[in-house]
């Protein structure tokens, strides 16, 4: 039994607003270095952990917890769109196994997602159909939001479903780290967006979908130049947070309140909770170790941008 894990932050601007080439060149290294180790690791099954932007999920039913037994990608932002390769009944099995070990998990036979699923799929494998895939997706922009010790579970139930399975097992982490983009909330949303949040939003109009791109592109281009203008990163929580899960240290993180994070670290850091559940789901296999470690502040895709790479101990 083996498995391995990969966390890595996404970004819709990729393409649209870039840093400077050297720190590109670093980031296409590191998902380099992490593509090649999971080829050398050649996965049979990968867990993928990722939230959504109010591009799949809607407060019409807004679940803390979805697992996927179809998925399809809407290819936002030119990420890649299509299908996924589900295998449907073992991710039924996953679900029943989740929800007899006491996590309340909700699932879907017409998942719609967005980049965050995506993007990682195609950077780290090579395309979204390439390897048979479970989605699970976590709520982390739909208050009320699910806590960091539920998160925990979800991924540790994960993690003693896949054990049994007996295959090579890669668990991806989406998303995270400090950011804030501009994500339209329920509170304060005028008509037209309170009636797309509750889920007239699943199937936008193409220019109205380029509409919404483009303001998070203009967002970007205005945080460049001053980084007031949202939500400030935080390397030092970023780094903090890494440093736990490399540690083994992924309870701790169950003392974390969602007010304290999204005033720390703005109120899309909480996509951390794919990289707690990812690491967790790990933990089910026993003792891990970090492979390879990346982190930079990048302040043109308005995100602490990091990766990290570990795997089972276990034989």
């Amino acid at each position: 039994m083996q498995a391995r894990l990969q966390c890595l932050s996404h970004t819709p601007l990729v393409g649209h607003v870039d840093p400077v080439p050297h720190v590109l060149d670093e980031v296409n290294g590191a998902i380099a270095s992490a593509r090649a180790s999971i080829a050398a690791f050649d996965p049979e099954l990968v867990v993928l952990f990722s939230p959504d932007h109010f591009n799949g999920f809607f407060y019409d039913a807004m679940p803390p917890f979805c697992i996927g037994m179809q998925a399809h990608a809407i290819g936002d932002f030119g990420t890649p769109a299509g299908p996924f390769d589900v295998p449907q009944a073992l991710a039924r099995d996953c679900a029943q196994a989740v929800l007899e070990d006491g996590v309340d998990v909700a699932m879907s036979y017409s998942m719609q997602v967005d980049h965050g699923f995506s993007q990682p799929l195609d950077y780290l494998l090579g395309g979204i159909d390439t390897h048979p895939v479970i989605p699970v997706f976590i709520n982390a922009v739909a208050a009320p939001l699910p806590t960091f010790a539920r998160s925990r579970a979800l991924g540790l139930a994960i993690g003693r479903f896949a054990r049994q399975t007996g295959k090579r097992v890669l668990f991806i982490g989406s998303g995270g780290l400090s950011h804030q983009p501009p994500v339209p909330e329920l509170a304060t949303a005028d008509a037209h967006i309170r009636d797309r949040l509750l889920g007239s939003g699943r199937h936008l109009p193409p220019e109205e979908r380029q509409a919404r791109q483009q303001r998070v592109i203009n967002a970007a281009l205005q945080f460049v130049e001053d980084q007031n203008s949202l939500h400030p990163l935080n390397p030092a929580w970023d780094q903090r947070f890494m440093e736990t899960l490399a540690q083994g240290r992924i309870a701790e993180l169950d003392g974390l309140s969602n007010a304290d994070v999204s005033r720390i670290a703005g109120k899309s850091t909480h996509e951390v909770k794919t990289w707690v559940a990812a690491f967790a789901a790990l933990s089910a296999y026993g003792d891990y170790e970090v492979l390879d470690s990346y982190y930079r502040p990048i302040p043109e895709w308005i995100a602490g941008f990091g990766a990290m790479g570990a795997q089972s101990l276990a034989a």
